[in-house]
């Protein structure tokens, strides 16, 4: 590695080759719309909005002027016993938006606070029931939510997990993923539905009157794109329901737009108890998270206190006014563009392009739903991950950025995408695929 006066060297890189990318940089300077600029003056299109979360595109001004304003007018106000307009507008604002019912609302900083969260309000809202013997978490192999405890914990990535010790008392159902009978599917696989099962196999193993909560993406983002099999969730949903379990959704990847609705729950239709956001609630542009809960379980806690604190949880920076500001002008640009729509309205466009690159060098799987897509490569024998990361730098080269997981490359550009840009995007990485070994 570079020396202690590199200036590279002080910067601890997250999920990073730290020794590998500081050997060989690629940096990206200022941003607008769909695109990216280079530390080297080439135009990088924005395959993933980022890392999932700038569903609006880039720098826009609307939001970019709200956070000026604010940083002028209030730069922090507590919200410990205090309070300020802000999160306050915003909270109502996106209780609108949530599926009927889910209108009370927690800030956070990430979607990784905003899962601990969740399951903290989850093992809360059992305890003010009376089920206080509920302190069970269940999640998912191949989950992803975030890196606090308790998302590695419910969360099935083994890496995020192998070094550091977990809370007891976690299990996890079965991922989804069938490669065998679901390769190349558009849209929500048709088999894989009675997986879903594995929630009741755990309740008789463990005892329902031990569970507090199940954790679940609709749909699997960071792993590399696992679309949910048809009638999964509403038999997860089912499950619960019989045995008092609270269902959260971690819709950090799929809320504001990305499948064509503001959540996931809302445009598949099936609603969870709790769900987590971040992402794109501000565009990126601040950070923020934020968790909404239903009603009545909300009530159940603060009705369970006599008087004076109810919930000893929260974050320094909960509904921070320059975050606030940036969700109240993300949601009104969100709104005005009729971004929300715009999932649905490119997705035949969208299928057709990535599904143009079956039967490519390498490819064993293509999955689409909204805007998102994953495809999946032949591991490199003796180097898994190898290709798909050779894939992403190449790509980044010849000016698009996409992100690799595993050996899966995953797109889910911003939804100002136009068609132009989505043909260019696959039509890239099949010119590329065909150049790597």
């Amino acid at each position: 590695m570079q020396g202690d006066n590199d200036q590279l060297a002080s910067f601890w890189m997250p999920f990073t080759a730290n020794r590998s990318y500081k050997a060989h940089p690629r940096q990206l300077v200022s941003a607008s719309g769909m695109y990216y600029r280079s530390s080297d003056g080439r135009e990088i299109l924005d395959g993933t909005a980022g890392l999932w979360c700038s569903n609006a595109g880039h720098c826009r001004p609307e939001i970019t002027e709200a956070i000026a304003k604010a940083a002028a007018t209030l730069d922090f106000a507590p919200t410990f016993q205090l309070g300020h307009p802000l999160p306050f507008e915003l909270a109502q604002r996106l209780a609108a938006l949530m599926p009927e019912g889910l209108d009370r609302i927690f800030f956070t900083n990430s979607g990784s606070e905003s899962v601990d969260t969740a399951l903290k309000i989850a093992l809360a809202i059992q305890r003010a029931k009376g089920q206080g013997a509920r302190t069970r978490l269940i999640g998912r192999e191949r989950g992803y939510h975030g890196t606090g405890f308790g998302g590695i914990t419910v969360g099935g990535l083994v890496n995020n997990r192998r070094v550091f010790s977990t809370l007891s008392g976690a299990d996890h159902l079965r991922h989804t993923h069938d490669l065998t009978r679901n390769a190349f599917t558009r849209g929500f696989p048709q088999h894989g539905a009675e997986l879903a099962d594995d929630l009741q196999r755990l309740v008789d193993l463990h005892g329902a009157e031990t569970i507090a909560a199940v954790i679940v993406e609709p749909m699997a983002g960071s792993t590399g794109v696992l679309v949910p099999p048809v009638g999964y969730l509403q038999r997860l949903r089912e499950i619960c329901d019989r045995n008092g379990i609270i269902l959260i959704f971690d819709e950090v990847i799929t809320a504001f737009g990305r499948v064509g609705a503001a959540t996931a729950a809302e445009a598949w239709g099936v609603i969870p108890d709790i769900i987590t956001m971040a992402k794109g609630l501000t565009n990126a542009a601040v950070p923020m998270g934020a968790v909404a809960v239903k009603r009545e379980l909300h009530d159940a806690v603060l009705d369970s206190v006599a008087g004076g604190i109810e919930l000893f949880h929260g974050y320094t920076y909960s509904g921070h006014p320059l975050a606030s500001a940036a969700g109240l002008a993300t949601l009104d640009l969100y709104a005005r563009d009729g971004l929300f729509d715009r999932a649905n309205d490119l997705a035949a466009c969208w299928e057709d392009a990535a599904h143009s690159l079956k039967g490519r060098r390498h490819v064993i799987d293509i999955r689409t739903i909204g805007l998102v897509a994953g495809i999946e490569l032949e591991p490199r024998r003796g180097a898994p991950t190898a290709r798909a990361m050779e894939l992403f730098h190449a790509a980044f080269d010849d000016g698009l950025l996409v992100r690799a997981t595993g050996d899966i490359i995953a797109l889910s550009p911003p939804l100002i995408v136009e068609k132009d840009q989505i043909d260019e995007m696959f039509g890239k990485l099949g010119e590329l695929l065909n150049a790597i070994e």
